[in-house]
């Protein structure tokens, strides 16, 4: 590990204790994917306050992938942190009774993605905990995420890190292969891919974050022409509602 790497690490843990002891919290949830981000939120937590104080949760839907909580257990058993799974179906069965319910890949993704933070919400509440966000900075500034569901929490610990680094971090917390190669996804539908869906790849998204930012957000590339639009579109996913809270 290069020294600026270390130190990176180091702040984020310092970053994960602060928020822990000033909020006189008892522990940190994490929603387990089976992906990379969750993979490193956890690891750094547990190495931050100690695999002890932090849970992990698998919500499978029925789309879920089953080697996804496999995969997960086994990165718990590695790490040292308790894990549950509980299975969210059966909330969605209730939705679907819902007058006037309509079901596309959309809807239905993010009502998995809300009720998921919900759940974690409700553990974090009963057992006086903080729940642990999982999104990159990649995500997070092309808005690929879901208001309320996953962008919610009460620590991001990977904000900061586009997607590209955190394939550069995962190695140096002991992240196994079988989820480091594994293709990034949300799991919303079957055979969902997040840079299928986003139609770029994380490395040309980073590269023109990287670009846009030292050229004042302004584009050069029809790369970065695509990445900016998407930028542009989603801020409202970066900001507060609005409202006249001190203008009246």
């Amino acid at each position: 590990m290069d020294g600026e790497l270390g130190c990176r690490m180091g702040r984020v843990e310092q970053m994960i204790r602060y928020a822990y002891w000033s909020t006189g919290s008892k522990g940190i949830v994490v929603g387990m994917s089976g992906g990379i981000d969750s993979a490193v939120a956890a690891a750094f937590c547990c190495r931050a306050v100690g695999p002890a104080n932090v849970t992990g949760l698998s919500l499978p839907s029925p789309v879920s992938n089953p080697q996804d909580e496999r995969d997960v257990r086994e990165l718990c058993r590695i790490l040292g942190m308790p894990h549950e799974t509980i299975a969210i179906d059966p909330i969605l069965a209730t939705y679907r009774a819902m007058p006037g319910f309509v079901e596309t890949p959309y809807l239905i993704g993010n009502l998995m993605a809300r009720t998921r933070m919900v759940i974690l919400y409700y553990y974090a509440n009963r057992d006086n905990r903080l729940v642990c966000g999982t999104s990159n900075r990649s995500e997070y500034m092309l808005g690929y995420c879901t208001k309320y569901g996953d962008s919610a929490a009460d620590l991001q610990p990977l904000l900061h890190l586009y997607k590209t680094d955190i394939y550069v971090v995962a190695p140096e917390l002991g992240i196994p292969e079988a989820i480091i190669k594994k293709v990034p996804s949300a799991g919303l539908w079957e055979g969902q891919s997040d840079e299928a869906e986003i139609g770029l790849s994380y490395a040309e998204i980073d590269a023109s974050l990287r670009s846009l930012e030292a050229q004042g957000w302004k584009a050069q590339t029809p790369i970065e022409e695509r990445v900016l639009a998407l930028v542009k579109k989603s801020e409202h996913k970066r900001q507060p509602a609005p409202s006249l809270l001190g203008v009246l």
